[in-house]
């Protein structure tokens, strides 16, 4: 992934102290945090990260949320959002900024206001405006950004309301073992004397923000990590906020007792780092078809290709390495919150700028200089990843092209310019994108660069998945967030960009990316430190496209088999559990997307029953890690939804029930949705089957 670099760089170390025991500033900031639900239609609709169109959506594994965190010193103040999405596109931001300026006027704004993405490839798809993406997304689907852009500006309202003075601390360590370089090869090519002032080819370091009112109590966290969300691997099909999320959800769920998953004043958010070539997959790739190592410099399979060449683990299955690396990294977040204690003072800050980035001249040196170029993706952009490799006999590292699929792309694309060859050289160029625009340009040449201050601590967003780290700051703490404002692939060094693995050929305005990046930060931080970010050009606006559609047609009307109704069970659960088993229990169901925007609301509920007050209490429900809710799409517009519950080894023992609710359409002269539900027998769970 790019060569590594420090993203933090502490004045000391810090032992470990749980309470900090310096007297809070005269000045302290203005601290809000907020989180509200920001997960989409769970049916239908495509996941994103993996540009597969057939890896649509069936259930949840987790809920997806939006966590916002806002401060104030003052006189200006700041907005960071991390979101359980693929990415931040630049239409999902527009329209954000759009609605934070009916609300807020200019309080909430493109310089202050960043957008990340947590990477999980287990998101919905469907917010985007550019070609490339609306065909591998099924269109843009109304359904599936509003929901995202209603929980993100509900994160910031939330956020808002709840803002007083309070203390932030900031605090690092590492965390080895949970990612790998899924490129080493490319890595190698970065020079000797760079590689040596590092232990790792990854970037193995956190950085955490712990956020308290001025009783020291806390309100939240945020902590950055580098580490693709893809434990919930390319065969998934369930919403799932994957390892990142998880982190969350334990810390959230340790802060704020007695709340459901959701719920609690506490946040805790984990945003994705410099995390472009790094897998959670730490057993690293094998050939699943042979059980042999992947072939080292191509990450390929003799028979069968790259598709055949998968890294797993560390678990058994997709949800234990989404459990394992999500404890990892929330075991490490709360020993560095417990021992914070160097505290952030000073003003905050905020500088941004649209760039055309393909069309940025970088000065080298006094006498000599380059430029980036229009976007194209490169051949090996087609193989894929050791996380999920191509369907078609495309391997990485390729620098020429290939006859065969040249001769398609020219009869149907048309063939790339000489211009764009060069200027994107050794990058066999298979998608030349910056030179088609039918229906919409396939790539955006308008990008977000923007810098926001804390104190010491300054946070660059990044709108791909690598940077180099201290490329614009010397003296400040800094933290690289990546998949921020806008979605542009990856940036990789000028070294790695020479072998053409797949980051290589997914850095999209060639060569000279991450130096024209570089170029920007650098103009911003010099604005922050001289005090003259009001001198900044603003830059060309983006687009916003009228006329986008959608290639997911409506739901169809929804029928129930012969002699059932929906909420019917087709599959009961057994009468007695224990503790560490799986109740399960399948329901005739509707089509999830008939139940409208479902953001606050849940599809199940686990439920135990309280003898003494003859009422049943929701302890579990489809934001909960132990519950699973499968939605399978059958033949003759059935569907049947079958509800797990894990049940963990905590539960208490006693009488239980586990619910389901939907909706389904019918069409009597128009279409008619209606709400049921259904729940399964009660049933016992024990400690121990011989506690009857």
């Amino acid at each position: 992934m790019m060569l590594e670099y420090e993203v933090l760089v502490c004045r000391s170390d810090t032992p470990e102290e749980p309470t900090p025991s310096v007297p809070p500033p005269e000045n302290p900031y203005l601290i809000g945090v907020g989180r509200a639900d920001c997960t989409g239609p769970v049916a239908d609709v495509p996941l994103m990260g993996y540009a597969n169109p057939d890896q649509t959506a069936g259930g949840i594994h987790t809920r997806l949320f939006s966590r916002a965190f806002i401060v104030d010193d003052g006189s200006k103040r700041v907005v960071f959002v991390t979101a359980e999405i693929g990415m931040i596109s630049q239409r999902l931001r527009l329209e954000v900024l759009k609605e934070l300026e009916l609300k807020y006027g200019d309080l909430y704004r493109q310089e202050n206001v960043i957008l990340s993405g947590t990477h999980t490839h287990s998101g919905l798809a469907g917010y985007f405006q550019y070609t490339l993406f609306i065909i591998t997304s099924k269109g843009y689907i109304k359904s599936s950004i509003q929901p995202i852009v209603n929980g993100i500006v509900k994160s910031i309202d939330v956020a808002h309301k709840n803002m007083r003075p309070g203390r932030i601390f900031v605090s690092k360590g590492e965390i080895v073992g949970s990612n790998l370089n899924r490129s080493p090869h490319s890595y190698l090519n970065n020079p000797e004397e760079e590689r040596n002032r590092y232990k790792s080819n990854t970037d193995e370091q956190i950085v955490t923000l712990k956020f308290t009112d001025l009783d020291g109590d806390g309100m939240g966290v945020f902590s950055w990590f580098a580490v693709h969300p893809v434990s919930m691997n390319y065969t998934n099909r369930m919403v799932s906020s994957d390892n990142l999320g998880y982190a969350s959800y334990l810390f959230e769920q340790e802060k704020n007792i007695g709340y459901l998953p959701g719920e609690g004043p506490f946040v805790a958010a984990f945003a994705t780092a410099n995390s472009g070539d790094v897998t959670p997959n730490t057993r690293g790739p094998y050939c699943i078809n042979t059980g042999e190592r992947c072939d080292y410099l191509n990450s390929s399979c003799p028979i069968g290709g790259t598709r055949m060449c998968v890294a797993f683990g560390p678990g058994n299955d997709i949800f234990d390495s989404t459990r394992i690396i999500g404890e990892n990294i929330y075991r490490k977040a709360k020993e560095l919150y417990g021992s914070a204690k160097q505290e952030l003072r000073g003003s905050v800050h905020a500088a941004h700028q649209w760039v055309n980035m393909t069309d940025v001249t970088v000065q080298l040196d006094s006498t000599h200089s380059v430029k980036t170029c229009k976007p194209a993706l490169g051949h090996s952009f087609a193989a894929g990843t050791i996380d999920g490799g191509g369907d078609l006999n495309f391997t990485q590292g390729a620098v020429e092209g290939d006859p065969f699929w040249d001769g398609i792309r020219d009869a149907l694309l048309g063939a790339p310019s000489k211009e764009i060859q060069e200027c994107q050289n050794p990058k066999p160029i298979l998608f030349s994108t910056g030179e088609m625009n039918w229906p919409f340009p396939w790539h955006p040449d308008i990008v977000d660069v923007q810098i926001i201050t804390i104190g010491s601590v300054a946070i660059v967003a990044v709108p791909g998945e690598e940077l180099e780290k201290n490329a614009a700051f010397t003296n400040s703490e800094v933290v690289i967030t990546g998949l921020c404002n806008i979605y542009t692939h990856y940036i990789t060094t000028y070294e790695e960009y020479q072998v053409q693995r797949y980051e290589g050929a997914s850095t999209i305005y060639g060569p000279h990316t991450l130096s024209a990046y570089i170029q920007h930060f650098r103009g911003l931080a010099r604005a922050i430190a001289e005090g003259k970010v009001g001198e900044l050009p603003k830059g060309p606006e983006p687009p916003f496209f009228s006329n986008l559609f959608s290639l997911l047609g409506e739901p169809p009307v929804d029928r129930s088999p012969e002699n059932t109704t929906f909420g019917d069970v087709l599959q009961q659960v057994h009468p007695v559990y224990k503790v560490g088993e799986v109740a399960s229990v399948t329901f005739v169901a509707g089509n999830p997307r008939n139940s409208g925007e479902m953001r606050d609301k849940t599809f199940v509920t686990v439920e135990k029953f309280h003898n003494s007050t003859s009422t049943w209490e929701v302890v579990h429900t489809d934001a909960s890690w132990e519950t699973r809710f499968y939605w399978i799409k059958g033949t003759a517009n059935q569907s049947n939804a079958t509800v797990e519950w894990h049940i963990p080894l905590s539960a208490e023992s006693g009488t239980y029930r586990i619910r389901h609710f939907g909706h389904y359409k019918q069409r009597v002269i128009f279409p008619v949705i209606t709400a049921y539900e259904g729940s399964s027998h009660t049933f016992r769970v024990t400690k121990t089957l011989y506690s009857l």
